[in-house]
């Protein structure tokens, strides 16, 4: 089971999550830290890019770089939760456009929990940009 502690500053919607070592700050408003929902779509795309890395060094792919662009469209009137996530992925190295795709299907298919986590009705749309 995770478990944290979540402490108000007494300040504005600033908090600080603690789970053992680590240490979070987050803000409602913005100001000070990432808001909740911001750190979400950060989970996101860390989760995912932390599968596709795995699966293509396990298949033996020269991965060189990766990074992830994500951005989401939240719900107009509260609760505000994501309606559609777009992300893409851009690689660098060499790594057959095959294998890439399918490191990024079985993410949201199988391994990426936190986008598990969320609404089953999210509409997601990704693609992959390869650098030389």
């Amino acid at each position: 089971m995770e478990t944290i502690d979540l402490h108000w500053s007494g300040t504005g919607l600033e908090f600080e999550a603690i789970r053992g070592e680590h240490r979070t700050l987050m803000d409602g408003n913005a100001r000070l830290a990432a808001t909740p929902v911001g750190l979400l779509l950060e989970a996101l795309a860390g989760c995912t890019a932390a599968d596709v890395v795995d699966i293509l060094q396990k298949g033996r792919q020269d991965l060189q770089g990766l990074t992830v662009r994500a951005s989401a469209q939240r719900n107009e009137v509260p609760p505000k939760y994501f309606r559609r996530v777009e992300m893409e992925f851009v690689l660098s190295g060499t790594v057959e456009p095959s294998k890439a795709e399918r490191a990024v299907q079985l993410s949201f298919d199988k391994y990426c929990s936190v986008y598990h986590s969320l609404r089953p009705d999210i509409e997601l749309s990704w693609r992959i940009v390869y650098e030389t």
